[in-house]
């Protein structure tokens, strides 16, 4: 396959170009993998102020998992035809601030593999060791690039694409008082799962209340959704994640907000119900007949409009002090009481 041909590439440049009135485009790094080179690309929309809350959405870190890349970008097009017509979603844009990185691997998309050209996996190559047991290469490992999980050599620089997602993440999101990053991907189990930090610690988040009060309100609006809220930590820890890195540096200013997230969608699910896939490493983790993945970024766009949403309108929702009490005490009876589901 050819650079030119990686279809989640040239439907997102498709996108640019035809929301090119709206849309900042960057190319944040290009990526090589067998002679070809790949963009990185960020794209944002609405108010650039500061002053504004921000949301950022981001796809395939794991090549194999095309669905996150996939999802992304179906969202991302269905905000550039609404803007030929929708003057709400326009007045909304000038309280917002969206990002979007679809495809931040492209070189492990184009190859179809989990990690990048190097044989990293993106999401355990951040600087930050677990502080307690992981489970054996899943959690991550420093053995071999030839092995899945490999995190990168001891004390050697983050690779490109991490760097690339830091970057937008810092200069986009932890710059605001309040933003929300939603990572996507695929392939733990049958059930859809909201993951929230941490995965390098079984300890809560000091932002264990805002996670709550942000199920609360989607339960209260979509009471019949099936995502399972959950700390990644109840699942299994790992060393590395970019996303706990990312948390940790934006506790550097403790005045500010950011909630990262991560979409896992239960790609089991689909092998149960196509069994035969089981027998194609890409059909393991993506929905491969063509009205089961249509069905599938149908499911989680009203997830994602809601946290466009729910970021700018978080004033309205965000707990007061005295309510951060009696939501950090339930979700600590919720999420980290031992034998809770």
């Amino acid at each position: 396959m050819k650079a030119s041909e990686l279809p989640e590439l040239i439907e997102l440049e498709r996108i640019i170009a035809e929301g090119a009135t709206h849309l900042d485009a960057r190319v944040m790094c290009q990526v090589a993998a067998a002679e070809q080179n790949f963009p990185v690309y960020a794209i944002t929309l609405g108010n650039p102020s500061p002053a504004v809350p921000a949301v950022g959405f981001f796809g395939g870190v794991h090549g194999l998992e095309r669905i996150g890349s996939e999802i992304v970008i179906a969202f991302l097009s269905s905000l550039v035809k609404r803007l030929q017509w929708d003057s709400i979603l326009h007045r909304q844009l000038e309280s917002v601030r969206l990002v979007f990185m679809p495809v931040v691997n492209p070189g492990g998309v184009w190859q179809g593999t989990r990690a990048n050209p190097n044989g990293v996996d993106l999401m355990r190559n951040a600087p930050l060791d677990a502080s307690e047991h992981v489970p054996f290469l899943i959690g991550g490992q420093r053995i071999s690039a030839g092995l899945p999980w490999y995190r990168g050599p001891l004390l050697g620089p983050m690779e490109a694409e991490s760097q690339a997602l830091c970057q937008v993440v810092e200069e986009e999101l932890l710059a605001r008082e309040f933003s929300i990053a939603l990572d996507c991907h695929s392939g733990f189990g049958i059930s859809d799962r909201i993951w929230f930090p941490y995965a390098h610690t079984v300890t809560p988040i000091a932002h264990l209340p805002e996670i709550h009060a942000l199920k609360e309100i989607f339960d209260q609006t979509n009471s019949n959704h099936r995502y399972i809220f959950e700390p990644q930590s109840r699942q299994y820890l790992a060393h590395g994640d970019l996303w706990d890195y990312l948390y940790r540096r934006a506790g550097e200013h403790p005045a500010r907000s950011f909630l990262p997230l991560t979409l896992e969608m239960g790609s089991w699910l689909w092998v149960k119900k196509n069994p035969r896939q089981i027998f194609s490493r890409h059909g393991i983790f993506n929905p491969l007949i063509e009205h089961r993945q249509q069905r599938v970024l149908r499911r989680h766009m009203a997830w994602f409009d809601f946290l466009t949403r729910a970021a700018s309108s978080h004033q309205r929702w965000m707990p007061t002090e005295q309510a951060r009490e009696s939501h950090q005490e339930r979700a600590l009876a919720h999420w980290y009481q031992k034998g809770k589901p």
